[in-house]
């Protein structure tokens, strides 16, 4: 169930993949767009070890969720038993229904502990949609896309935003919130978004 209302729920926390995370970071002002929401933060200590192998290669996207987790904006979880079985079926079956680590591990952790999964991989929405119909999941774009977000950082700053992770991180955007991200951040900044398709119909903000 993608859909981004229950993003001002304090009841519902949000548990975030490696991908999203790396997003975040991209954006330069992580911490204040976590801030921005009133869920709690999670991130699964399989996609935090994906971020940690990263780091061999010179990226500090692990560096800088561990700010995020020291200053306790993030919270570290690990799966259950129940989180563990749905894990293992994401990651051992046929290539087109398994899924690395991390994308495993956070939506077993979010459908055994109720959490909302932030995911932005086509492949893993697809099948959160075919297998846990109820799950409840939002890519990073619709975090940024919130007007959360564009209270916290003001108008000019969430614009900001969406550049710096369409950009740097090459954010993934879902097929139907590109209209809208091209809205937000303009027709000039969008072309230069090497991770946005050229032509895309603006839409009302």
């Amino acid at each position: 169930m993608s859909s981004s209302s229950f993003l001002i729920n304090p009841r519902i926390s949000l548990v975030a993949d490696a991908s999203v995370i790396i997003n975040l970071n991209a954006t330069g002002r992580a911490a204040e767009i976590i801030k921005a929401f009133p869920n709690p933060f999670m991130a699964a200590e399989n996609a935090c070890a994906e971020l940690e192998a990263g780091a061999r290669n010179g990226h500090t996207d692990h560096h800088q969720l561990v700010e995020l987790i020291d200053a306790g904006l993030v919270q570290q979880v690990s799966l259950g038993s129940s989180g563990a079985r749905v894990y293992e079926s994401l990651i051992d079956g046929s290539a087109l229904r398994t899924l690395d680590d991390g994308e495993a591990a956070t939506i077993a952790y979010a459908d055994e502990k109720g959490c909302a999964a932030l995911i932005d991989e086509r492949k893993a929405r697809s099948l959160c949609a075919a297998s846990f119909p109820r799950l409840l999941i939002a890519s990073t774009v619709e975090l940024l896309m919130h007007d959360a977000i564009a209270a916290a950082l003001g108008p000019q700053g969430r614009i900001d935003a969406l550049t710096n992770a369409l950009t740097n991180a090459r954010m993934r955007v879902p097929s139907e919130h590109l209209a809208r991200v091209r809205t937000i951040i303009g027709a000039e900044r969008a072309a230069s978004c090497p991770s946005l398709p050229k032509h895309v119909p603006e839409t009302s903000v």
